[in-house]
């Protein structure tokens, strides 16, 4: 299992790319509410920094992060002193009796472990077990579109004391994005230079609705939480727990 988000990378994605999330919860409380959910544990997929975790807390809700990146844990528990957090894979964690499962940020599309068919199909299976009888199970992934095929993307993003430069590649054979991460972070005086490449699978909308229902979701797709739009080549989930 090959770990990704390192410390640097991890400080800079918490100061630097927190609107994401800080956008998205208020949509994903909303939801929370319309399916009268007002109360219980959410468990939180791909925690990152715990941002989510905070606002989920401050509303009156237990939390549980998970995250495969233990720097993004270690930003997590100081920031969240009050809730718990792990550091495992989300694909193989166990997943405890909850009110509601959540992922934001594209955490289902990473591959920086095993991520196919089967390996997703044994999580919907145990998270649809663990949610209580009306219980929803919140996420967001990447689809095709990001770049077009056989182009290479670069950005530059600059703050106080980093520079992240990205190039980001689709494959439109293997359905899957690429995207190369340079970081330099100012340490000491000095720029520290750190090197990530980040693999991730795009969903095809249909595909994954049916891979849900199978389970027993009622499965309603959308390319915004609440007030919030998604960026591009992005789409939001709500599977929806029946009985």
């Amino acid at each position: 299992m090959t770990a990704g988000y390192n410390e640097d990378l991890a400080y800079i994605h918490d100061v630097g790319f927190r609107d994401y999330a800080l956008k998205s919860t208020p949509g994903i409380l909303e939801i929370l509410k319309q399916h009268q959910i007002g109360s219980g544990l959410i468990v939180d997929l791909g925690c990152g920094s715990g941002l989510s975790a905070e606002i989920l807390t401050q509303a009156g809700y237990q939390a549980l992060g998970i995250d495969i990146s233990a720097a993004m844990i270690a930003i997590a528990q100081a920031r969240v002193p009050t809730a718990n957090f792990r550091v495992e894979s989300l694909f193989t964690a166990e997943i405890p009796s909850c009110a509601a499962v959540i992922s934001i940020g594209e955490c289902l599309s990473y591959a920086f472990d095993a991520n196919s068919d089967a390996v997703l199909d044994s999580l919907f299976q145990r998270i649809y077990h663990a949610l209580s009888p009306g219980g929803v199970f919140i996420f967001d992934v990447v689809v095709p579109g990001h770049v077009a095929p056989r182009e290479t993307l670069k950005s530059f993003t600059e703050g106080e004391d980093w520079i992240v430069l990205v190039e980001k590649q689709e494959d439109p054979t293997q359905q899957t994005l690429t995207r190369r991460i340079i970081t330099l972070r100012k340490v000491d005086g000095l720029y520290r230079r750190t090197d990530e490449v980040h693999r991730q699978r795009l969903f095809d909308r249909y595909t994954l609705s049916e891979a849900l229902n199978r389970k027993g979701f009622q499965v309603a797709v959308s390319d915004r939480y609440g007030a919030f739009s998604l960026l591009p080549a992005r789409m939001a989930v709500c599977a929806h727990k029946i009985i």
